[in-house]
Parts: C-alpha cells; structure tokens; sequence
C-alpha cells in the first residue's frame, strides 16, 4: 500500500503541476482542456483503478467532463488519455500489477484410472474387517429367550455408516453402489457384507465374490 500511495503522490505532483501550465505557444495544455472543456463531449480517460460498471485499471474509457473534473480526477481514479499519462500508468502497472494466476486445468478420470481404483480398493478391503462399537438395547437384552437370540443394537448399522467407516478407517472411496445392503444391520456379531465391482477386475484366489467383514460389538 505504501508504494501504490508513493506512486500515486507523485502522479498527483504532476497534474498539479501540468494544470497550472499552458504550452508555450500559450494554447490551453490537454490536460487542462480536459477538465474545463466541451460539455458535450465525452473524455477519452486512463482509469488508474478499476472501477465497477466502467472498467479495470490501464483501460482507456469514456466519461462525461463533469464526472472526470468533479469525481475521478480529484481521487487520482483516472487520467486524461494523453501520451505522457499513458506512458506513466504503464510503467505503473508493470510495477505493481499483481502476477495473474497460473490456470488451471482439470484433467479428466478416464475409464482406466477408475478400474484401477476398484482394484485398489477391492483388494484392500477383501482382507479387512469393518469394525463398528455401538450401544445395544438393555431392554430387549433382558428380556432374551436364551444366550443365543441376537443381541439387538439401539441404532442399526446402515449402507451410509459403512461407506463413512471405510473411508475413515481404511482411507478407501468407495461409491454406493458398490455396497449390497438390502437392510441395516440390528444386532451384535460378525457379518460378509457383499461388494458390487466391475467384472473386469481379477477375484482374488479362493474367492467366489466380493465382500466385506464386518464386526459389530457393544460398547
């Protein structure tokens, strides 16, 4: 900020100085003919700003004299559209115009790419075990018929928990459809939870399908 104020006191010492001037065949100087001249007739200006709805910084513009003398000029917002402003808000520019960014370009997934992500993915979780700790239901606990009913959960285990923990725990992205949940799981125990990948991608040997363990254990 302190070298855009440096640049712009001194671009304010030179109108000063080029309004209190007339050329030395005594015509009136451009830029004084600038801010006192035709009504009528839009001002060819170098804006040193941008501004909204009327353009960016270094652009040339046109703008109603009134505006000029009464509103830009005084702020150092623009300058008349002569050669030797110009050449000064070029310089000006050059110096500290901040570095455009560097475009980006996004690069497509392409088919192969994505089987190779099942595959990482398919092998990783075929020797896993999804591990869930989850409260079970007192109640129900107590009131068993024997030692092996099912131990049911207060809250069931559901496609979008097991996507959520296999991201988190195995740090493996997978989509929907790639789990086969037909209903959430409700009690405590050890479970295969099927896997849907494309048929391209090798079984691993001594396996008939994809799935997934899962242990579900009271807290």
């Amino acid at each position: 900020m302190a070298c855009i104020q440096h640049s712009r006191n001194a671009l304010r010492r030179i109108v000063a100085k080029e309004t209190n001037l007339k050329s030395s065949d005594g015509a009136i100087h451009p830029l004084l003919y600038a801010c006192q001249g035709v009504r009528y007739k839009k001002l060819e200006v170098i804006l040193t700003t941008s501004i909204e709805k009327l353009g960016k910084a270094g652009q040339t513009v046109k703008v109603a004299p009134g505006h000029f003398r009464n509103h830009l000029m005084p702020k150092l917002l623009a300058v008349p559209n002569i050669e030797k402003f110009a050449h000064l808000i070029r310089e000006q520019r050059k110096i500290y115009q901040p570095e455009e960014e560097e475009e980006v370009k996004v690069v497509k997934e392409t088919m192969e790419d994505k089987m190779k992500e099942y595959e990482t993915a398919a092998k990783r979780l075929v020797k896993a075990q999804l591990a869930f700790r989850v409260g079970i239901n007192t109640a129900k606990f107590r009131a068993r018929e024997s030692k092996d009913d099912p131990i049911e959960i207060l809250s069931p285990v559901t496609k979008d928990d097991i996507l959520k923990e296999v991201t988190r725990q195995f740090n493996v992205q997978i989509e929907p459809d790639n789990v086969h949940l037909p209903s959430p799981l409700t009690a405590l125990g050890e479970f295969e939870v099927p896997l849907r990948f494309p048929k391209s991608i090798p079984m691993p040997e001594g396996k008939v399908k994809w799935t997934l363990k899962v242990k579900i254990r009271g807290k």
